[in-house]
C-alpha cells in the first residue's frame, strides 16, 4: 500500500513481511493425477498402475505361461518389464504393437477419462469448497502436515 510522505509529498511503498513457507501438497491434485494415470494404464497397457510397474519383479513373479495379474481378457496386457525387454508375448506381437492394439480398441474411454476426471474434480471442488474443503484445510493447517485439499 502506498503512503504519502508528509514532508516531501512523495508516495512510498511499504514492504510486506515475506515468509519462507513451503508450498503445500494438494491432495486433490494428487488424487486427480493418480486417477488419470490409472485410466491411461488400464486403457493403454491393459493392466492397473501397480501391476504395470511391479509385474515380473520379485514381489510379482511371472509364471511360465505368462503373467497372470489383473486385467481385462479382451486387452493385450503389457508391463513395464516387457517394454524394456522388448519381449514378444502370447500373440507374437511386440509390446509396441500391443500398445497400438489397445489404443485402437480403447481410445474413446481413454479420451473420456483423461478429459472427464479433471473436469469432474474441478466441479466437485467448487461445489464442496465452503462446506468441506475450507474447514478441512483449517484443521490440516493447525496440524501442520504440509498438505491441503
Amino acid at each position: 500500500m502506498a503512503r504519502k510522505n508528509r514532508k516531501t509529498g512523495r508516495f512510498t511503498t511499504s514492504t510486506r513481511r515475506r515468509t519462507n513457507r513451503k508450498p503445500k501438497i494438494s491432495l486433490t491434485n494428487v488424487a486427480v493425477s493418480l486417477a488419470v494415470a490409472s485410466a491411461i494404464s488400464n486403457n493403454v497397457a491393459g493392466v492397473g498402475l501397480r501391476d504395470f510397474f511391479l509385474a515380473g519383479t520379485a514381489g510379482y513373479p511371472m509364471n511360465e505361461s505368462g503373467w497372470t495379474g489383473s486385467g481385462s481378457p479382451h486387452r493385450t496386457r503389457i508391463t513395464l518389464k516387457e517394454i524394456f525387454a522388448n519381449d514378444q508375448f502370447g500373440t507374437g506381437d511386440t509390446p509396441m504393437e500391443g500398445i497400438m492394439t489397445n489404443l485402437k480398441a480403447n481410445w474413446v474411454p481413454l479420451t473420456m477419462a483423461v478429459i472427464g476426471i479433471p473436469v469432474i474434480a474441478k466441479v466437485a471442488t467448487k461445489a464442496l469448497k465452503k462446506t468441506v474443503i475450507l474447514p478441512t484445510n483449517r484443521m490440516l493447517k493447525g496440524a501442520d502436515l504440509g498438505v491441503k485439499l
